[in-house]
C-alpha cells in the first residue's frame, strides 16, 4: 500500500487497512469469524499476524482482538522493559533453553517470560512478554537493553504454551525482505510520477509482474532458478534469443546453440504445456 511521504511508521489506522486486506485474501473457510466483530465461535482455523515493533500499539492489537486473530508483534524498548529485564538477570534458573524451527536447542540462547513484571492492563487480554537473549557476536546489534554479553529481542502474544513455542514461531523466518528485494528489481526502485496515484497504479503493475514472475518460478523452474531473482532471470531466461515456429499443429522452440539455460528453457516450455 503506497502512502505518502509524510506518513507515520506507526499509524494504526494504516495498520488495521492492511490487517483487514490481508485478511480478504485469505479462503473462505480459513478467514471465517475473522472480520470485525466476528463472534469467536464462528472461527474454523486460527490466524496469527506477526509485525516488527510499529505494530506494537495497543490500537492494533485491539483491532487483531476483534477479528480474534492472534498476534505476535516485537516489542518496544522502554523503561519499563529494561527494569523487568535487569530483574531477570542472574536467575538462571527461569530462563529456559530457546529452540530453532527443527526443534534443536540454539546454543548459547534462552526465554523467559516477563508478564508479571510488566503493566499490560492496556493490551488485549492474555498479553504476555516473551524475552529472549542470544550471545552477542560481531556486528550484532543490541536491542531492549543495553548489555555487553547478550542481544535482548521481546515481544508480545497472546499466544499459549511454555515461553518457548511462541519465540520460535515469532523467530521463524519472514520472506518480507526477499519479496521487497524481487519488487526493486522489477520497477520498485522509483516512481516514475509526480502524481500519488499514478504512482499507485505503478505499483499495482510492479507487485503483478512480481507475483507473475513468482509462479512462474515455483511452476516451471526447478534448483538456483527456482529461487532466483528477477534480475537473474531477466538475463538467463527473458532476454534469450530464441524463436518460437508453429508448424503443422505443433510449437517448436529454437534457442540460440549453447545458451546455458536452454535445458531449463525447453523444461520451463513442456510445464506450461502441461499446465494449459
Amino acid at each position: 500500500m503506497l502512502r505518502p511521504g509524510n506518513a507515520g511508521a506507526n499509524t494504526v489506522g494504516d495498520h488495521i487497512v492492511i490487517l483487514d486486506e490481508a485478511l480478504a485474501q485469505l479462503p473462505a473457510e480459513i478467514a471465517a469469524g475473522h472480520h470485525d466483530g466476528d463472534d469467536p465461535a464462528v472461527v474454523v482455523r486460527d490466524v496469527v499476524i506477526r509485525s516488527d515493533s510499529a505494530g506494537c500499539s495497543e490500537g492494533f492489537l485491539g483491532a487483531c482482538r476483534s477479528r480474534n486473530v492472534g498476534f505476535s508483534v516485537v516489542a518496544r524498548r522502554n523503561a519499563q522493559v529494561e527494569a523487568a529485564i535487569f530483574d531477570a538477570i542472574g536467575l538462571e534458573e527461569c530462563w529456559e533453553p530457546a529452540v530453532r524451527q527443527d526443534g534443536e536447542l540454539r546454543e548459547g540462547a534462552a526465554v523467559i517470560e516477563l508478564t508479571s513484571l510488566v503493566d499490560l492492563s492496556n493490551y488485549p487480554s492474555g498479553t504476555r512478554l516473551i524475552v529472549r537473549r542470544e550471545p552477542l557476536h560481531p556486528g550484532a546489534q543490541q536491542s531492549l537493553f543495553p548489555a555487553i554479553d547478550f542481544r535482548y529481542w521481546g515481544h508480545y502474544t497472546d499466544q499459549t504454551g511454555d515461553p518457548g513455542s511462541p519465540s520460535t514461531a515469532s523467530c521463524a523466518h519472514a520472506h518480507v525482505e526477499e519479496h521487497i528485494a524481487r519488487l526493486k528489481d522489477s520497477g520498485l526502485c522509483r516512481f516514475p510520477f509526480s502524481s500519488l496515484e499514478a504512482n499507485r497504479n505503478w505499483l499495482l503493475c510492479v507487485t503483478a509482474a512480481a507475483d507473475l514472475v513468482r509462479w512462474f518460478q515455483l511452476l516451471c523452474l526447478d534448483g538456483e532458478l527456482a529461487i532466483a531473482r528477477p534480475k537473474t532471470l531477466r538475463w538467463s531466461f527473458f532476454h534469450a534469443p530464441g524463436r518460437l515456429v508453429r508448424s503443422a499443429r505443433r510449437e517448436i522452440v529454437r534457442i540460440l546453440d549453447g545458451w546455458p539455460s536452454a535445458k531449463a528453457l525447453l523444461a520451463a516450455y513442456e510445464r506450461i504445456a502441461l499446465l494449459t
